[in-house]
């Protein structure tokens, strides 16, 4: 049952090889953080902006700059635990995949 949702889950990113990665990424990151047996003030604000980036990603033709303020957020959250900085790093580098924000005048 459970690879049939996640079947599911993956299939809302399209064909967008770049969405399909980052929502795996996602959930590889909130794994990592579910199993973190160290206490962090920040582990609810971490896994829900996880969340909110799972979902904006999995509809498809995310806002880059959403993209952004979610990966400051959750760095922010956890990007000083060492365990979880491959995780992270993965998030980041698959969120550069959707390239830079338009420049404001």
């Amino acid at each position: 049952m459970e690879q049939r949702q996640k079947h599911r889950r993956t299939e809302g990113a399209g064909d967008d090889p770049r969405a399909v990665a980052l929502c795996g990424a996602v959930a590889r990151l909130r794994r990592e953080l579910a199993l973190l047996p160290a206490e962090l003030s920040d582990r609810t604000a971490a896994d829900d902006e996880l969340a909110a980036l799972h979902t904006m990603v999995s509809a498809g033709n995310p806002d880059v700059a959403r993209l952004r303020r979610s990966l400051l957020l959750i760095t922010g959250a956890v990007g000083s635990v060492s365990a979880l900085a491959p995780a992270l790093t993965d998030v980041r580098e698959l969120i550069g995949l959707y390239g830079d924000l338009p420049r404001r005048y």
